[in-house]
């Protein structure tokens, strides 16, 4: 982690680096490279488990980047801008990766076979993704209620990852990837003697995480110095502009399995993992780290704004868990997902104002996050009068029957 670094360095140490927006020109392409050797190694190392614990542990892998940018913004007790990342980078998971794989993967169903792709089916076992996003969704709710994140929270928030990974390792292994299909490094890795194989997992996640420790400050100064030469809001680019950053080579590898069709739910359940794993450990490492840098332990206490933007990234997730909720990703759900996103994250650089486009970005949070919160409670409905069905839940219910209580026993 990059915060041990920055320990006992005094009242200053509260301000995140100084530094010009030509530093954005290395620390940038520093944190890429740092995610894609991370990318690499996870994809190597994921060969060897099974294909849900190992979508679980590389969707983790994949996001060290993302982790590393928090710790620094927890360490130096920047709540308004942790925050603003962590929503940011939850909203683009689902807003934009998720409908992204669904085109990817209808793009290259078009061209394969002629039709076009009416879903993305999902498979049984995809059921625990599904309910395992449920969960942290409850009671992160329960955190937004209460508008403060302390450490009991982050122990619940932990447990529930663990309990996540606990179940996803009694399920029976699934077909892999094949090394063939694998990009040119990785295939490299795993071919290798089992040795050598081991040698260059460990140097790729040493290389990745070196980068990260040195690079991961300035890449945040940088973008605070880009922000302010442009005239944008420091919140919105490191809500929009970090994540993007740090998460980009997880889409990479999301993309290329999309892009077989075949793999296109196994690249959707890597982007649901991603969402648990952030809104479980990432969450709770925020107020862990804030803890170690006011020494003592304490709470990040939202302010309005961060109510609202937490309470708009739950609604989101809410709406996307529940399209999956019949093992299926449809055409018209990802455009929902991708459109309302794109909408609020066009008009978030737009300062609020009493008219015109001001008046409108100022009051459009909210109208988002009260369709959300509509649209799922219409969804809802529907799946109590049977008009959708909880195939992830009978399912889930089937899996917990055959293979984990079986298993306690």
């Amino acid at each position: 982690m990059v915060f041990p670094a920055f320990a006992f360095a005094g009242a200053a140490s509260l301000e995140i680096m100084q530094v010009g927006p030509e530093t954005a020109l290395w620390a940038a392409p520093a944190i890429l490279l740092a995610a894609m050797l991370i990318a690499w190694a996870a994809e190597s190392a994921q060969f060897f488990v099974a294909q849900g614990f190992a979508l679980a542990i590389l969707a983790w892998l994949q996001t060290l980047p993302e982790f590393a940018v928090e710790a620094v913004l927890a360490w130096r007790q920047q709540v308004p801008l942790l925050l603003a990342n962590l929503t940011g980078a939850l909203r683009l998971l689902t807003g934009l990766g998720w409908p992204l794989i669904y085109c990817t993967a209808a793009v290259f169903h078009r061209l394969k076979y002629k039709r076009a792709l009416k879903e993305i089916q999902l498979e049984k076992e995809h059921s625990v993704e599904v309910v395992g996003l449920l969960v942290p969704l409850m009671y992160v709710t329960v955190i937004w209620a209460k508008a403060s994140l302390n450490l009991f929270d982050a122990a619940v928030l932990v447990l529930i990852y663990v309990a996540y990974l606990l179940i996803l390792s009694k399920m029976p292994p699934q077909e892999h990837e094949g090394i063939e299909e694998l990009d040119r490094i990785p295939r490299m890795v795993v071919k290798s003697s089992p040795r050598v194989r081991n040698l260059l997992i460990f140097a790729l996640f040493a290389g990745g995480g070196g980068l990260i420790y040195y690079a991961a400050e300035p890449f945040l100064g940088s973008l605070l110095a880009v922000s302010a030469m442009l005239g944008i809001p420091s919140f919105v680019f490191v809500q929009w502009v970090a994540p993007f950053v740090s998460e980009f080579p997880e889409k990479v590898s999301a993309f290329y399995w999309a892009k077989t069709i075949d793999r296109a739910p196994m690249a959707l359940m890597n982007m649901v993992s991603s969402n648990i794993n952030q809104w479980t450990l990432l969450t709770a490492m925020l107020v862990v780290v804030y803890s170690l840098s006011k020494g003592a332990p304490s709470t990040i206490h939202f302010d309005s704004q961060q109510e609202l933007e937490l309470l708009m990234t739950i609604g989101q997730s809410l709406v996307g868990m529940i399209f999956l909720v019949n093992m299926a990703l449809n055409w018209w759900e990802a455009g929902a997902l991708f459109t309302l996103w794109f909408l609020q994250f066009l008009l978030s650089p737009v300062q609020p104002s009493a008219t015109g486009w001001g008046m409108i970005a100022g009051n459009f949070h909210w109208i988002v996050t009260v369709i959300y919160f509509v649209w799922f409670g219409v969804e809802l409905i529907r799946i109590i009068l049977g008009k959708r069905m909880p195939t992830a839940f009978t399912e889930f219910a089937k899996i917990w029957r055959t293979l984990i209580r079986p298993a306690r026993a």
